[in-house]
């Protein structure tokens, strides 16, 4: 269960640290309207995931007896996640715009994750598969695996919320840079993995 709580954190953070439009409209929110605003735009994967994550699972499951096409989407998955951790080392500062932005909720928030590519890319061929692969060793692991993905995406957006309305220079600092940069090698690591189990599943010998 421990491997399945680490993977879900790391990938949590990584996601939730991450450039990119969601953490971009969390901070814009924070700042034209306040703290509480950027909070709510935070909890958007909330809604956008689950009938992603439904349908993710209901294909996986149908596809359980084919070991090839599990043994691909293992391997996208490990090629997916080792280009997020080339992203997040080569992250160098956070910019973001707020000249153009009108005041905006919860349900923009929702439309911009529902409208990113990465939550499908995700749970098709990277958290789908691992809750999969964590029930089968007891459901306690696929738990894990989602609530620690879960309580540190939305965790790190609600603390780069709480850390604008104080002080943005945090995220504007060194200090953003080499988290990321942590983030990206941890993200390298758990791509091996996934390669790893899919070259298993494609008859790879070794």
């Amino acid at each position: 269960m421990i491997t399945f709580l680490s993977a879900g954190v790391v990938l949590g953070l990584s996601a939730g640290f991450s450039p990119g439009p969601l953490l971009t409209l969390v901070i814009s929110q924070t700042l034209r309207h306040g703290t509480r605003e950027g909070i709510r735009v935070a909890f958007a994967p909330l809604v956008t995931d689950i009938p992603i994550i439904l349908a993710s699972l209901y294909l996986l499951t149908r596809l359980a007896d084919y070991r090839p096409v599990l043994g691909i989407i293992s391997v996208s998955g490990g090629l997916f996640v080792a280009y997020l951790g080339w992203e997040t080392i080569r992250t160098t500062r956070l910019v973001v715009d707020v000249r153009d932005d009108e005041p905006q909720s919860l349900r923009t928030g929702v439309l911009v994750n529902a409208l990113s590519p990465h939550p499908y890319l995700f749970w098709l061929t990277v958290g789908a598969p691992t809750i999969v692969k964590g029930w089968a060793d007891g459901p306690a692991a696929a738990v894990a695996f989602a609530a620690g993905f879960y309580g540190c995406l939305i965790g790190a957006k609600v603390f780069c919320a709480v850390v604008t309305g104080r002080s943005k220079q945090l995220l504007l600092g060194n200090t953003y840079v080499w988290l990321m940069r942590v983030l990206g090698i941890l993200l390298f690591l758990f791509a091996l993995l996934l390669l790893k189990d899919g070259a298993r599943l494609l008859g790879v010998p070794g």
